[in-house]
């Protein structure tokens, strides 16, 4: 049991969804294409797991890097009023100043998890297909050592054989949370299972039977998911 699932709230807790995203200019084309669709399609299923949960509302967050970060709201979006904007590539890889403005936000004073009800513990995706271009080591560091994000569900998606497997590793803790896919068709489908294998568990009060926690649910489903389900081997590759 995580540490912020141990006391319910009368009214429905938060729970938020955090996509950061590398538009960096080599995810032009293709990649940045599938990525934008896939994200943008899901959306209307978030809205029906929070409009049907009774524990929590689903918010969303988007941060986008490159050379330097952005958030694209000012503030988690709920996801019956979220629209997803259409992002484009250009610039480096400022992986560290991402870290950094995800551990400002991921705080309950002063950042985005600050409902008044309380909060579930996030969900976090992100999504790569190089490796930084800034010295990002010193901020994932801190990054790793908020409380919000250690109990975070978080997955890594590297867009093909150029991400960096070690640092999407490093990020989400686990390997096996890191998943490669080499086709605009496998990104769509991954995305859309993440998300709502993610929105569907983290908005929930975690199960005091049950030992595993709710990153590691989400990562067993998803190994098996793609073992059976995302075999990219017969699409057009980027």
């Amino acid at each position: 049991m995580g540490r912020y699932d141990s006391i319910e709230g009368i009214a429905a807790r938060t729970m938020n969804l955090f996509f950061i995203a590398d538009t960096s200019y080599s995810m032009e084309g293709s990649k940045i294409g599938a990525m934008n669709e896939a994200i943008n399609n899901v959306i209307p299923e978030v809205r029906s797991i929070s409009d049907d949960s009774a524990d929590a509302e689903i918010k969303i967050a988007a941060l986008k890097f490159s050379t330097g970060a952005e958030w694209i709201y000012p503030a988690p979006v709920a996801a019956a009023d979220f629209n997803w904007t259409y992002l484009e590539a250009d610039g480096m890889t400022e992986f560290g100043v991402a870290c950094n403005m995800l551990r400002d936000k991921l705080s309950t004073k002063t950042g985005f998890m600050n409902a008044a009800a309380g909060s579930y513990a996030p969900a976090i995706f992100l999504f790569s297909d190089g490796a930084p271009s800034d010295n990002y080591e010193d901020s994932l560091i801190l990054l790793k050592g908020n409380n919000w994000f250690k109990h975070a569900i978080k997955i890594a998606v590297a867009i093909g054989d150029d991400a960096n497997m070690d640092i999407l590793a490093e990020f989400t803790g686990n390997r096996e949370a890191v998943v490669t896919v080499h086709t605009p068709e496998a990104l769509k489908r991954l995305i859309r299972f993440i998300v709502v294998t993610s929105s569907q568990v983290g908005s929930k009060p975690q199960d005091a039977g049950v030992p595993m926690t709710k990153q590691d649910t989400v990562v067993e489903q998803m190994q098996e998911f793609v073992a059976e389900q995302l075999d990219d081997s017969e699409d057009d590759e980027w």
